[in-house]
């Protein structure tokens, strides 16, 4: 032997290696890993769970610090800030969005690792030694080997393990009249009594191809009631700043009184304790317009948190927001409150993942159940060399070495199956509750909601009724005030009484809004947009139900 071919032969496999891990970038398996999961949650996105939108993770290019600024994130607002605007920065700038957007990432992630390890994947390898034994030339040897493998794995738990070895040995060294040579291995493990072979395996692939539908399901929950809070913030910071109106009017008003009463005071139309009370009513309508105003830029930053801006951010809000409510007034549902609840048990995701727990508990008992038993399992081996170059045609598959047999384990030491067993009975029995418990919350979510939507609603036109009267009380004032019909604190009352009024009909348009977004989350009912913002999809009938529970059948059975 060429006293250089150990030293080609290791070089070119090196080669080998190194190109593999040059041609294989950082860049490359995150891509790749993109691409593989978003395969996952598309096929596995169904319609009824919401738009396809707004759940792809964003990654930063560089590992943040707390000192960084995103100038992306902080943009300067020349105008107010709309509505449909606040709820598209917040579902792509959200932390706790995010952090939902990868959690969905993350568990299509995991299901590919489970796939790789039990679906046909592929894989090779190569190991190459040199040994050097005295000082004699014919003490050296080679060895160069590699090798492709694969699991299969089926529903009923048959595992089927294969690979091929083939010798590099004096291919690498250079000789032209070589070929690679190969042994293809595999065993074969058929359960037949007990929960051997790859049932447990199958399992573990069946519960994470589960994950991945109940992380879709808890990712579209999670952006209804997100769409609901954000709204609900964004509506409060605009009645907080109504509140700031209302508390600076009526601190001007205040000021204009206690310059007429010093004025008619002076001419002794106005005694001076009145004028002091006009003072003193200044100065507390002042003192309130300063806490409201304290209030609402507290408020504001709060909303800029949520929306991740920075706290110093130049930010208003469109106060035409809350005019279209005004305009807009109020609704009342036109179902009945049990219609309510039947779409809510019918179309609530996170309901759904509730009753797929106890699928999941039954499959976990039957699997520790089978596990108490005898096992049995059919076991098969074989190992094929080739003739020649590693190629299917050349494997001398007569001359081959197979072996068969049973593996059996009799049931007289089960300490550890029964535990198991009588562990997944009891998970079972929780999962049970519990989804018996969320059933009960979903109904009690529901009634409530529809009777704060129908208390709102009443409320909003009582309120408007009394800033109606509050309205009309301090307009008449200055003239009961001059005929002697009524006093100063008459007159500081009727104020109070409008700032009240202007304040009371505002939360009350606010948390009619809001309670009817929530009454329709809460439904399941509410579909998020990919701009973020919101649409009331249709009540189903009850024909449309039963089709929706048979397709939530199909979508199991499937996988």
């Amino acid at each position: 032997m060429n006293k250089r071919q150990p030293i080609f032969a290791v070089c070119a496999v090196t080669a080998i290696v190194l190109t593999m891990v040059v041609g294989c970038s950082p860049d490359f398996h995150k891509a790749d890993a993109d691409k593989e999961v978003y395969k996952i949650i598309d096929a596995k996105w169904q319609d009824n769970f919401g738009q396809k939108a707004n759940y792809v993770i964003s990654d930063a290019n560089t590992i943040p610090t707390p000192n960084d600024v995103n100038v992306a994130k902080a943009p300067i607002f020349e105008e107010p800030l709309t509505l449909t605007q606040a709820v598209a920065i917040a579902t792509k700038y959200n932390r706790d969005y995010q952090t939902m957007k990868e959690d969905l990432y993350l568990s299509a992630l995991s299901l590919t690792g489970e796939q790789y390890k039990y679906a046909l994947q592929w894989f090779g390898t190569i190991d190459a030694e040199y040994t050097k034994n005295g000082v004699s030339p014919e003490s050296k040897t080679i060895k160069t080997e590699g090798s492709v493998k694969n699991t299969l794995l089926t529903p009923d738990g048959i595992l089927l393990n294969t690979s091929l070895v083939f010798d590099w040995t004096r291919f690498l060294t250079g000789d032209p009249r070589t070929t690679l040579s190969g042994v293809l291995s595999g065993t074969l493990d058929i359960p037949l009594l007990g929960n051997g072979g790859g049932k447990a395996a199958w399992e573990e692939l069946t519960q994470a191809e589960r994950n991945v539908l109940y992380q879709i399901r808890t990712f579209n929950r999670y952006r209804q009631t997100f769409v609901v809070n954000t709204i609900n913030a964004y509506y409060g910071v605009l009645q907080n700043k109504d509140g700031v109106t209302n508390a600076k009017n009526n601190w001007n008003s205040s000021v204009e009184y206690r310059k007429q009463a010093e004025m008619e005071a002076k001419t002794g139309r106005t005694a001076p304790y009145e004028v002091d009370q006009a003072r003193q009513r200044e100065l507390s309508a002042y003192d309130s317009y300063v806490i409201t105003l304290q209030l609402y830029e507290q408020s504001l930053d709060s909303f800029k948190i949520m929306l991740s801006l920075p706290v110093n951010t130049s930010l208003e809000l469109d106060q035409n927001e809350l005019r279209a409510l005004q305009n807009y007034g109020t609704t009342k549902p036109q179902y009945s409150i049990d219609n309510a609840i039947e779409i809510a048990l019918s179309c609530r995701l996170d309901l759904a993942n509730s009753a797929d727990a106890v699928d999941d508990a039954q499959r976990t008992v039957k699997l520790a159940a089978e596990g108490l038993g005898p096992q049995l399992d059919l076991t098969g081996s074989a190992n094929v060399n080739s003739q020649g170059n590693a190629h299917i045609d050349n494997f001398q598959f007569h001359k081959g070495t197979y072996n068969w047999g049973l593996s059996a384990n009799l049931p007289f030491d089960r300490k550890n199956q029964r535990n198991a067993y009588r562990q997944a009975l009891i998970t079972l029995e929780r999962q049970q509750r519990a989804y018996s418990q969320s059933v009960d919350s979903v109904v009690q979510s529901v009634r409530q909601d529809y009777r704060q939507l129908m208390a709102t609603a009443e409320e909003f036109v009582t309120q408007e009724k009394s800033l109606a009267i509050a309205e009309e009380r301090v307009k008449n004032m200055p003239l009961l005030l001059k005929s002697g019909r009524a006093k100063t604190t008459d007159l500081l009352d009727a104020q109070d009484s409008l700032l009240q009024a202007q304040n009371n009909l505002t939360s009350a348009l606010v948390g009619h809004t809001i309670a009817k977004l929530t009454f329709y989350s809460d439904v399941g009912i509410l579909q998020v947009k990919p701009d973020g913002m919101w649409t009331q999809s249709a009540i189903v009938s009850k024909d449309q139900t039963n089709e929706r529970e048979q397709g939530k059948q199909s979508s199991k059975d499937n996988l």
